[in-house]
């Protein structure tokens, strides 16, 4: 999920750079490039799926483009923001794999 993610907000950061673009769209398309790059990277990666879903929740209200793929992409990039980057990332490597253990708890009422 994280490497799908930070594919398309590359390859869609490098598009929006083509041509004569606007200041706002160039920043735009930086901070996406950017942003897909720490996602593959697996560095900072709460960090850069927030930055992902904001500049995706910024594209989806911007008149150009297609919002649907905007919207996916913003919801990729909470998602991954939330679950953290996996076992084979940068941030793995720097902070350890962060795992959650769930313990059994067995009700403790009396039974009459």
């Amino acid at each position: 999920m994280r490497l799908v993610a930070g594919f398309i907000l590359g390859d869609l950061g490098i598009i929006g750079l083509r041509g004569v673009p606007r200041l706002g769209r160039v920043t735009v398309s930086v901070l996406a490039t950017t942003a897909g790059i720490l996602l593959i990277a697996g560095l900072w990666t709460p960090i850069a799926g927030a930055l992902a879903a904001g500049v995706e929740l910024w594209c989806a209200f911007s008149p150009r483009g297609d919002p649907l793929t905007h919207v996916l992409l913003g919801t990729l990039g909470a998602a991954v923001a939330l679950v953290g980057p996996g076992a084979w990332s940068v941030d793995a490597r720097l902070f350890g794999w962060k795992r959650i253990k769930i313990r059994n708890q067995k009700s403790h009422r009396e039974d009459p």
